[in-house]
């Protein structure tokens, strides 16, 4: 049987990365998923592949940033399949390495707006849905930037930090009404998401610099994808307000 046969899903930033293997995943196990990304026609070309290999899938174009977004997200997404059981929040944005001497009020808060305020929102909109039928999943995609100072900039390490405090907080709150809220703190992944970096501060890179080259290598999508099946299926039933690590043994050392 597939482990997430007759599920909703919502996967945001699922238009490449590992949002996009994360929601080919689920779909391969069984689920309905909504796939949530601001690039609406790579989020079609994932959906297209999905239904050409025989899952369902449904496009969106969402603005993480945006609460009427978000908030339709999850609307659309019980309108089109009738319900939700789970949400990851996959979609988030880089600094530019600044530390804080040098981070502006426009880049603070364009990354928490799309990388912790989004993540809020969505959680927010889908917790009734959750409270109703007694069940739901939420995961988070954070980093390892969400519990360590020394790889990115001081507005991408605050909000991971905080997406990290967030699920934590969730998982404990609702533990007794049937929903689960866990993390992914992911290493160094191939993924496109150094586009989203303009403007690197070059004293930030040199510091940040010294960590990553004790990476022993960059993950692929696929594998933290898989994690992200673990925390949705009923076999990570026990694992709730967790931070699962999946970095190759790279935080390992320190």
């Amino acid at each position: 049987m597939m482990k997430l046969e007759g599920k909703v899903a919502i996967v945001t930033g699922a238009a490449s990365g590992m949002g996009k293997a994360i929601a080919e995943l689920y779909a391969k196990e069984g689920a309905k998923v909504v796939l949530a990304d601001y690039n609406l026609e790579g989020a079609e070309v994932t959906a297209n592949g999905i239904a050409a290999n025989g899952g369902i899938a449904k496009a969106l174009q969402v603005n993480v940033a945006d609460l009427a977004q978000v908030e339709n997200m999850i609307e659309a997404a019980v309108q089109e399949y009738g319900t939700l059981d789970i949400l990851v929040n996959n979609a988030g944005i880089m600094d530019g390495f600044e530390p804080v001497g040098d981070i502006t009020d426009e880049k603070w808060d364009l990354v928490f707006d799309v990388n912790t305020k989004g993540v809020m929102r969505a959680m927010r909109k889908a917790i009734p849905i959750f409270l109703e039928k007694e069940r739901g999943v939420i995961i988070n995609v954070a980093s390892t930037g969400g519990f360590s100072g020394a790889h990115a900039g001081a507005a991408y390490g605050a909000s991971k930090h905080a997406v990290i405090g967030l699920t934590k907080n969730t998982g404990f709150m609702y533990a007794q009404k049937g929903i689960r809220c866990n993390a992914i703190a992911p290493g160094a992944v191939e993924t496109n998401i150094g586009s989203s970096m303009t403007s690197i501060n070059e004293f930030g890179m040199s510091r940040a610099g010294m960590t990553h080259a004790l990476s022993p290598r960059a993950g692929k999508p696929e594998e933290i994808a898989q994690a992200a099946l673990f925390l949705a299926s009923d076999e990570s039933s026990f694992v709730n307000g967790a931070v699962i690590t999946v970095d190759g043994g790279w935080t390992a050392a320190f």
